[in-house]
């Protein structure tokens, strides 16, 4: 049974303990949904100042991302590869962090309080999966120790996919 965490320490110490549950949770699931939905619930009740979590997954066949499990208000479906801050990480197959998606040329807007986001790739043996798309209302919400530390996360994820 999971039982909800209060955070407490270092930003690094926070994200060493819910990536360690994390694994504990996914540990001998085969289903990649499960997994996925289990890794962005419990990203939504780790991370504070946040209004959206959750993932896109590549649909190889339309070259676009098609969403996946999540946390939040109902999502956009469907992003070209190359478009928005998802289809941009897919694309570039890195992490991209921004500050003010306002400013961020062709930004899907799919929640309107959103104003900063953070999306990492999911690439697997050279394979894009999808993305880990992250959303704030609160501008410049994301550091460079959340990418860092979510990077690692995802990593951690893509051993039980």
């Amino acid at each position: 049974m999971f039982q909800v965490e209060k955070y407490q320490g270092t930003k690094e110490q926070g994200f060493s303990l819910v990536t360690k549950q994390l694994n504990a949770l996914l540990e001998g699931e085969p289903n990649q949904i499960a997994n996925l939905s289990n890794a962005s619930a419990l990203l939504g009740q780790f991370m504070d100042r946040i209004n959206w979590v959750g993932f896109y997954l590549y649909e190889e066949e339309s070259n676009q991302l098609v969403l996946g499990p999540f946390q939040g208000l109902p999502a956009c479906v469907r992003i070209p590869l190359g478009r928005g801050v998802c289809g941009t990480a897919a694309s570039e197959q890195k992490t991209v962090m921004i500050d003010d998606v306002h400013q961020f040329p062709g930004h899907i807007a799919c929640d309107a309080a959103s104003q900063s986001e953070i999306v990492i790739p999911l690439v697997k043996e050279g394979k894009l999966i999808g993305v880990l798309d992250i959303d704030s209302p609160e501008k410049a919400r994301f550091d460079k120790d959340d990418q860092k530390y979510l990077e690692v996360y995802v990593n951690e994820l893509l051993k039980h996919l």
